[in-house]
């Protein structure tokens, strides 16, 4: 059995790594996006199991991911949306922080409601995609 979940890793990591590879800079935040909602929610299931330490490394790796994401940022470029992006990164850090210290789910499902919404709109924008017309209903 650990056998058989050490080659699912192993190919798990060989196609995320094959993903990042083959990226254009729009796609590499969306899995930046994407990563550090999984470590998220990974980190509340070991919450639920009782899992601490794998539960501090989940949350560990969600903040290494947020803060690529925060260094990513062009803020002389972006203006204000950048300015804000910087904000809600820095305030999902502290929150990670704020769940790692007290084994509390709630800051964790926060987080990965906010980077969801960030995941979403940033989706909507991907190059190639259409952009709406002036009146368009939905």
């Amino acid at each position: 059995m650990h056998r058989a979940r050490n080659f699912a890793n192993q190919y798990r990591q060989t196609g995320v790594s094959s993903a990042v590879l083959d990226a254009d800079p729009h796609r590499l935040i969306a899995l930046m996006l994407s990563g550090a909602r999984e470590r998220a929610r990974l980190a509340i299931a070991c919450l639920e199991r009782g899992d601490l330490p794998r539960k501090a490394q989940a949350i560990s790796d969600a903040s290494t991911i947020i803060g690529g994401l925060n260094g990513a940022l062009d803020l002389e470029a972006g203006g204000e949306i950048a300015d804000g992006l910087q904000a809600l990164y820095d305030y999902a850090q502290r929150r990670l922080l704020d769940a790692n210290a007290a084994n509390d789910s709630a800051p964790l499902h926060e987080v990965d409601g906010l980077l969801g919404d960030i995941e979403t709109a940033w989706r909507a924008i991907a190059p190639g995609t259409a952009p709406a017309t002036a009146g368009a209903t939905a």
